[in-house]
């Protein structure tokens, strides 16, 4: 069950820099960057968090750690003691690997799934109670594969179909924002009637 906590920070997961981009571990970062261009506010280095923040309306942040994404935890633990903001009351936007390209969800709660950035906000906060969208960037079909699949770019489609993903996400976060996720997760996970 999602929590009823209205949704007062967005942290965007990825690894920083230009040479990444454009890779589908920055999933996350193209999440809080297309939310950012919505509500028109701009990021701004914040060093002493470790990551850029923007400051929205309403007292909404997001949050894109700079920490690179194995050691995500460190600036979201950091900022969320640092605002005094609930776990609960985090969004965290990651690529998925369980979900194809086009395939957004949220959920509450649970364990990592080999996200290495989830799993390292899960050792920093002992536990995982906390907000994910999980955006779809599919399976290179083997485990052995996984590093230069989420670190490669994806094929011109498949960025289409993720970020027509983000844009389903983005038409529900308003929900998330008021505390409505059962409404947000039901409207996301609908598939549009043909």
């Amino acid at each position: 069950m999602p929590s009823d906590h209205s949704i007062r920070v967005v942290f965007g997961l990825g690894n920083p820099g230009l040479e990444h981009s454009r890779q589908r571990h920055n999933a996350g970062y193209w999440f809080a960057d297309a939310l950012a261009e919505q509500i028109g506010v701009r990021f701004s280095p914040e060093s002493r968090l470790n990551a850029e923040v923007a400051k929205a309306a309403g007292g909404l942040l997001l949050v894109k750690p700079t920490t690179y994404m194995n050691r995500s935890g460190l600036a979201i633990s950091a900022l969320l003691n640092y605002y005094k903001i609930e776990p609960a009351e985090a969004l965290v936007a990651h690529d998925e690997l369980d979900l194809a390209p086009g395939v957004a969800r949220l959920k509450f709660d649970g364990g990592h799934g080999g996200q290495n950035g989830l799993r390292d906000i899960i050792a920093q906060l002992g536990h995982g109670r906390f907000h994910r969208l999980r955006i779809g960037i599919g399976h290179p079909g083997h485990k052995d594969q996984v590093t230069p699949w989420v670190l490669g770019r994806p094929s011109v489609a498949d960025e289409h179909a993720i970020r027509d993903s983000i844009g389903a996400a983005l038409a529900v976060f308003p929900l998330c924002r008021e505390g409505e996720m059962a409404r947000a997760m039901t409207l996301l996970h609908t598939p549009p009637k043909q």
